[in-house]
């Protein structure tokens, strides 16, 4: 049984990224140097200075836990490929029982359409900008399978559940300010703490959307064979956790709806920055804990586990006429711009996470991509370019946000211009 520790929460910013002009990159490193500060004096003071926990579970013991109960719950991203084959089954017979019931022919053409949000912080005022553009042209599709990782955990059950949470979608991007997500934390408590901030305010902004009409929403179109996927990193086991909150929002337990406010709040949690969410599990009969934080410590945006090939399962159930369509969002630049480094201890560490997590979002895409051209899936990717350049003047301005969402609106209203590929792959 997995069921929530109640903690502090986080902000829905993905791991840390720098993206933008070189105002913006000054101004985030500093928030990483200060996040870095933190965690220095208290690893200094880690051995008078250390919260109780309940042991970590085992990952020998990982895959007897079921959390509540819930048949296909979560996933370890590089687990046992029968699962997620058996999950994909599953859905895809429920899609076609749907399609029948709306009276559609059983030898009618049919498209799967996925959409990956990646993390970015505030920076995701750009993908929520560009998903309300999109609904504004009047072409944008009802999507079969919406993943989320950090700030994109955030916006995806808006996305999923489509148009008609545009508005909420809008208003968590342009009227959210700092206050809104965390508490700056004394620095006596910082010492003794997890974390550099107090996060509260942003499992109250959750769980203010994460309402149960939207709950009961999401498992209606679960029973449709649509997926609503959430990563986070189990980071005693370094291993990335495939959340499916479409069983977890079917469930009739009533901790299910707290359940999907904890995982999307540790999607957002930047270890270090801040506190991890802590789940308790009892596992034959004893109990443990697992530390949950930022899913873009292991990655920064995901499609489908590529052990799971898409085309053996639609052998299998017989789709023929079939398409597959992926669209990748990216909350933010493609590299971290130059900048010229101080010689300083924490400007250092700064900018080398910075550049690393940049690097790693890359490497994520041609990840995807690799995966989608092997499976058939045709590849579109959206990115801030550099046509946007105004500075970045710290966390959660709503004046960036609202024109970072006005940017992505436009661009999604007048018909974005889909990457087919990678930055800098050649065929």
């Amino acid at each position: 049984m997995l069921q929530r520790e109640d903690q502090k929460g986080a902000r829905p910013g993905g791991s840390v990224r720098a993206a933008g002009s070189r105002a913006r990159s000054g101004s985030r490193c500093k928030h990483v140097c200060l996040a870095l500060a933190g965690l220095v004096v208290a690893a200094l003071l880690s051995a008078c200075a250390t919260l109780e926990r309940l042991p970590a579970v085992p990952l020998a013991l990982a895959s007897e836990i079921r959390p509540l109960d819930i048949p296909y719950a979560r996933f370890y991203a590089d687990g046992d490929p029968a699962q997620f084959r058996a999950l994909a089954f599953e859905v895809v017979s429920k899609a076609r029982a749907a399609r029948a019931a709306a009276g559609q022919k059983p030898d009618a053409s049919t498209t799967t359409t996925f959409l990956a949000i990646s993390g970015g912080g505030d920076d995701g005022a750009f993908g929520a900008g560009l998903l309300v553009g999109w609904t504004a042209r009047g072409d944008r599709p009802q999507f079969s399978v919406v993943t989320g990782i950090s700030t994109g955990a955030l916006s995806a059950p808006f996305a999923f559940l489509g148009p008609e949470y545009d508005d909420k979608l809008k208003s968590v991007y342009t009227e959210t300010s700092s206050a809104d997500i965390f508490n700056k934390e004394p620095i006596l408590s910082i010492l003794s703490g997890d974390a550099v901030t107090d996060s509260t305010p942003l499992r109250q902004l959750i769980a203010r959307h994460v309402d149960q009409q939207m709950i009961r929403r999401i498992a209606e179109e679960y029973d449709k064979g649509r997926l609503l996927l959430v990563a986070t990193t189990n980071l005693d086991q370094a291993r990335s956790v495939i959340w499916n909150i479409g069983a977890i929002a079917k469930s009739p337990d009533p901790r299910a709806r707290d359940l999907i406010i904890e995982v999307l709040r540790a999607s957002a949690s930047i270890p270090g920055a801040f506190p991890p969410v802590m789940l308790d599990v009892t596992v034959n009969g004893k109990r443990y804990e697992e530390m949950h934080v930022d899913g873009g410590a292991m990655t920064q945006a995901f499609l489908y586990p590529p052990s799971l090939r898409l085309k053996s399962v639609e052998r299998v159930v017989g789709t023929a006429k079939h398409k597959d369509i992926a669209y990748v969002i990216r909350n933010g630049r493609l590299f971290r711009p130059e900048e010229q480094v101080k010689r300083q201890t924490l400007a250092i560490a700064g900018q080398a996470i910075a550049t690393m997590t940049a690097s790693n979002g890359v490497n994520d895409l041609y990840r995807i991509y690799l995966t989608t051209q092997r499976d058939g899936v045709e590849f579109n990717l959206a990115y801030l370019d550099d046509e946007f350049g105004v500075p970045y003047v710290g966390p959660f301005d709503k004046t960036y946000m609202n024109t970072l969402f006005e940017f992505g609106y436009r661009k999604g209203a007048a018909g974005y211009s889909w990457q087919k590929a990678p930055p800098g792959y050649q065929n």
